[in-house]
């Protein structure tokens, strides 16, 4: 069976990863970033440069974005729509509020295209090796459609509902991460007053039945032994606002998100915001030396 055509609007960590990650995979793969991508930059990535966003759509079946906020995805699929772009699959997979896509769906319904959405859990690294999570939102007959291409970047792939369920997905699972560098903050704090070393208190906590996988994978960040940069404070903080913009909107409270925002603000005061969201934890840590 004949691969479709892929083409990726936004190529910055995330999109970069993706492009990567499917021409490795077989995919014929097209690229196009507003700020403009190189010869030499498609040319690392194994892709094709498209000379704006029409040319990509022509050179694409499915269209992926990866964008940094709704007035990104919104002015894209605007666009898009103009295109009259018939029988094409539009997948979204940034983190959006759940109204962004179907704001849409009637005007890309009309021109004949289809809308999916699709953020992801996970980093660039998990993308390039295939282990991403996906929570996809949209028509049964369009989820299918993008299967194979899912396939390729995920290997936790989650059709949780209609368009814009994956995005209200994606936001919840951003709730508990937020939460848990919120508390092991608040955790190591305590211990530290409560005399406790920092050795002591990162063998406890690494090593309990609360310890997940997003820990543990950070413990080095933790620890101050490595600078690398899985998801930034400021990306944290882009997603807390949807959230919590969100959450506003449905009257639900959110009190340890809110907590958790102060921490991530205040890492970003301190001149941390393009360093890894763990850094919050480092810096309780560092207090405690």
């Amino acid at each position: 069976m004949t691969k479709e055509r892929v083409g990726i609007v936004g190529l910055g960590r995330m999109g970069s990863a993706m492009a990567e990650r499917l021409q490795k995979q077989g995919f014929a793969v097209t690229g196009w970033t507003r700020s403009g991508l190189s010869e030499e930059k498609a040319s690392a990535l194994g892709i094709a440069a498209s000379a704006g966003l029409a040319a990509l759509f022509d050179a694409s079946d499915i269209v992926i974005l990866a964008l940094l906020d709704d007035a990104a995805v919104h002015a894209v699929l605007d666009e898009l729509a103009a295109a009259a772009p018939a029988g094409k699959l539009v997948v979204d997979t940034s983190t959006v509020s759940p109204e962004t896509l179907r704001v849409h769906q009637d005007a890309m319904g009309k021109v004949g295209a289809a809308l999916l959405d699709a953020p992801i859990s996970g980093g660039p690294e998990m993308l390039l090796a295939g282990t991403a999570g996906l929570y996809i939102g949209g028509a049964e007959k369009d989820f299918q459609r993008f299967l194979p291409v899912a396939e390729a970047l995920s290997n936790r792939i989650h059709h949780v509902g209609g368009l814009g369920d994956g995005a209200a997905a994606k936001l919840v699972n951003n709730m508990m991460l937020m939460g848990l560098w919120q508390i092991m903050k608040e955790a190591i704090e305590l211990g530290g007053k409560a005399g406790l070393g920092r050795g002591k208190m990162i063998e406890i906590l690494s090593g309990s039945p609360a310890a997940s996988p997003a820990m543990r994978s950070r413990l080095p960040v933790i620890l101050g032994e490595t600078e690398a940069v899985g998801f930034p404070v400021s990306g944290v903080l882009k997603d807390m606002g949807v959230v919590l913009d969100l959450a506003r909107g449905l009257g639900v409270a959110t009190p340890a998100i809110e907590a958790a925002r102060a921490s991530f603000e205040n890492a970003a005061a301190l001149g941390y915001g393009e360093a890894d969201l763990a850094t919050v934890v480092r810096l309780a840590l560092e207090r405690k030396g």
